[in-house]
């Protein structure tokens, strides 16, 4: 993807398998092994280049992909791109997060190869059309 912001700095998470079931799968069909996440979050380079050491001078991560893995496991998907609109709503939530792009995959696609899979890159202003939309009421009851 192309640089989405004038950030530079990017917090990055690579081939994290994920404890989720998608999809829906006739007798005989390929059935995957196990879904991979790429996550990649644009943020201030002030949120990385600190003056000292501390979780108060960064972004701190972990309730994120402690959030994505509850979107995961939080009963069966027919899609992947249910389960990459979740977490992109999880990463909206996130004020400091000023672009995206994710990447969901499965393993295998066929005969025990392959993987196939779902990007999607959201710019700054994507992503603040996303959180206004999240905001308005009518969102609101939508996701209730």
């Amino acid at each position: 993807m192309t640089q989405p912001t004038d950030t530079a700095s990017r917090i990055e998470l690579q081939d994290f398998r994920l404890n989720t079931r998608i999809g829906t799968y006739a007798p005989g069909d390929t059935v995957p092994e196990y879904h991979a996440l790429d996550l990649t979050l644009w943020i201030s380079p002030d949120l990385v280049l600190i003056a000292q050491d501390g979780m108060a001078h960064v972004f701190d991560y972990d309730p994120l992909v402690v959030e994505i893995e509850k979107l995961a496991a939080d009963g069966h998907y027919e899609t992947q791109e249910r389960l990459v609109t979740r977490i992109v709503q999880a990463c909206a939530a996130h004020p400091v997060i000023e672009a995206v792009e994710i990447a969901l995959r499965k393993f295998p696609v066929r005969a025990g190869s392959g993987s196939l899979g779902v990007r999607l890159a959201l710019d700054a202003p994507q992503l603040q059309r996303l959180r206004e939309a999240q905001a308005s009421p009518i969102a609101a009851s939508i996701r209730g």
